[in-house]
């Protein structure tokens, strides 16, 4: 079995500096860090080959660097079993969520996977991760997901809840797809593939806005950004809503819409997703056709809503697409 993995920095590749840690391990040391882990293991059939594609604290990752990763794995699919990309753990859910909208329908495994300690450090999660990355690729199933702390996550589901803690990531909304103990794979349901036949496409449109909501924002706020932006997510409160009495904000969203703008409607709350039929606050902004989030969560809205935008700009065509369940990022009873 071949597996390619694809470096780009993040705190497993970190070492220490005077300023602090700094991704900077080379693709010789991580070579040697995941040759022990798979030596552990007594793979002899396993070939592993290194692309060191950035070195980046993953705060400064880039939906062109989304890009860069996902056409990295499309030049050389066909040339590897499975594709591990390590990655800093901060904005790994939305890197996640990216490759699951840029390449789907991929039978191969693509394992995401970090580290809360550098790799390098004599107490860390690093080895563990990696060698859980590696054993998913040997016994997992075909699909984009997270591995982190014995867990495997849908792609378009993981979300960081911890900054320290070794169990950084929670699989929201969705069930877990496996657990990895003792070396070997236990699946709890199968990866979500929503298309039948691959579809590699990269193409992506990053001039969206994302709001969170919060008592007192001025309505005027609006007029400011509209000009800039195809598309508008906004973090609203509860099940959905948005204040029409003070600052009337829904008169706002309202004009956006009328201007083409696409207005994507989530909720603060990380489980259960939003419902804007359930309260009066909620229905007045469903007159809009304003884009609804189900269950999701904002690390997948965001880079859906840029994917989303890449392929078109009707608002039509916009909220009938993002609205279509892709990756397993959108519930049965939300479709």
């Amino acid at each position: 079995m071949k597996i390619l993995v694809l470096a780009t920095g993040g705190t497993i590749a970190s070492v220490e500096t005077a300023n602090g840690l700094l991704p900077g391990l080379n693709v010789q040391e991580l070579r040697n860090y995941f040759s022990e882990q798979n030596n552990t293991r007594q793979h002899s059939d396993l070939t592993l080959d290194f692309h060191l594609l950035m070195n980046k604290d993953s705060t400064n990752m880039s939906p062109n660097d989304w890009v860069t990763i996902s056409q990295a794995i499309e030049r050389d699919y066909n040339n590897y079993d499975a594709f591990i990309v390590t990655h800093g753990t901060d904005t790994l859910g939305y890197t996640a969520a990216a490759l699951s909208y840029m390449l789907q329908g991929v039978n191969k495994p693509i394992v995401l996977t970090g580290s809360q300690i550098p790799l390098s450090f004599h107490k860390t999660d690093a080895k563990r991760n990696v060698r859980d990355a590696l054993t998913y690729c040997l016994e997992g199933q075909p699909g984009v997901v997270v591995v982190f702390d014995g867990k495997v996550i849908q792609g378009t589901r993981a979300v960081k809840i911890r900054t320290k803690s070794y169990d950084a990531f929670a699989s929201v909304n969705h069930p877990y797809i496996a657990q990895i103990e003792g070396g070997h794979v236990t699946m709890t349901t199968s990866p979500a593939q929503t298309e039948e036949t691959m579809q590699f496409n990269t193409t992506i449109c990053p001039d969206i806005f994302l709001l969170k909501l919060f008592p007192g924002l001025k309505a005027s706020f609006f007029e400011a950004i509209a000009k800039d932006y195809d598309g508008i997510i906004i973090e609203s409160f509860g099940n959905g809503g948005l204040p029409f009495e003070d600052e009337n904000i829904l008169e706002q969203v309202g004009k956006l819409t009328e201007q083409g703008v696409s207005v994507v409607m989530t909720t603060q709350c990380l489980e259960e997703g939003e419902n804007l039929l359930l309260y009066e606050v909620g229905q007045k902004v469903a007159q809009y056709p304003v884009i609804l989030s189900g269950d999701m969560n904002t690390e997948a809205i965001v880079p859906k809503l840029m994917w989303v935008l890449g392929q078109t700009k009707d608002p039509i065509a916009v909220k009938r697409l993002f609205e279509t369940p892709i990756g397993g990022d959108l519930s049965a009873d939300w479709a």
